[in-house]
């Protein structure tokens, strides 16, 4: 890989919040509840549903996205290059939204939302999952999904700098803005078309195809579970999705599991691979790491 030029904007720091929670593997669970409210904005929906792979081949493109994000985190200096490759990806995704009002992947307002996303659903995921954010903890978290997105190329006019700036503009495009798409609807089906996995060890994949007709329904049903439950109630109510307090009940008993069980997790089993290794190589950077003990 070509050298980065010197200004690229660093990625955020290693041991921050978001440093510890990217790589977590409940981050993953986390993740379908941020691309519904994604594609719950009619740009952003319209784009994905005339330009996106996710039905051919969500397999790939959720792998794709999720080494992306990995990147943008735990990359270093391959992290802005992987935003400039985002922004060239994006530059001929147009056409018409859901409103009938022409878009561009790449519009200021649409590419911002995407990131923004991520902001809320982690700091209400995290409730669940791993444990309530403080407020100090909530600030760096913003000010760190900021980096990212001076590294995807989102200039700091285009996004509110603040978390006391955040909040209204979140809730504005939520009033103003998002809807059950026909790519959210297809999102939170229990009943998607869903193929089976053509990812992972060769040795699996005969046996994941023959058993997919029992496995694909409680899979696809989780899944929406988690989607709608993930989401804050404010976005899922704009949304309009539908949530009830024996749902609620439900996930906050699965949280405590997850909660009591990833922890214990041997770190090979507990954090993705780009982020063991990030973590390695940080240990390994520290002064006196890996020199014989007196």
């Amino acid at each position: 890989m070509s050298a980065s030029p010197t200004n690229d904007p660093a990625p955020p720091p290693p041991g921050g919040v978001l440093w510890s929670l990217a790589g977590d593997v409940r981050g993953l669970l986390m993740l379908p509840a941020a691309l519904a409210l994604q594609v719950a904005h009619p740009a952003v929906g319209a784009g994905v549903d005339e330009h996106s792979a996710f039905r051919t081949d969500p397999w790939g493109r959720g792998e794709r996205s999720l080494r992306s994000l990995q990147l943008w985190v735990y990359g270093g200096e391959a992290a802005a290059e992987e935003g400039r490759r985002l922004r060239r990806l994006h530059r001929g995704i147009q056409g018409t939204d859901t409103r009938g009002r022409r878009y561009h992947s790449l519009t200021p307002a649409n590419y911002a939302w995407v990131h923004a996303t991520g902001f809320p659903v982690y700091r209400h995921a995290a409730r669940y999952l791993i444990r309530p954010m403080t407020e100090a903890q909530e600030r760096a978290l913003y000010a760190e999904w900021l980096r990212v997105g001076r590294v995807l190329g989102i200039h700091d006019r285009d996004m509110p700098q603040t978390i006391e700036e955040f909040w209204p503009y979140y809730r504005e495009v939520l009033a103003e803005e998002i809807e059950a798409t026909p790519v959210v609807r297809e999102l939170v089906a229990t009943d998607s078309p869903v193929p089976p996995p053509d990812r992972g060890p060769l040795p699996l994949r005969l046996p994941l195809r023959l058993m997919w007709p029992v496995l694909r329904p409680p899979l696809v049903r989780f899944r929406t579970f988690l989607t709608v439950g993930l989401m804050p109630p404010d976005a899922r109510e704009a949304i309009g999705l539908a949530w009830t307090d024996e749902q609620e009940r439900r996930l906050r008993r699965f949280g405590r599991v997850v909660r009591v069980m990833v922890p214990v997790l041997p770190e090979r089993l507990r954090y993705l691979p780009m982020a063991r290794q990030a973590r390695r190589a940080q240990r390994l950077s520290r002064p006196g790491a890996g020199r014989p003990a007196r």
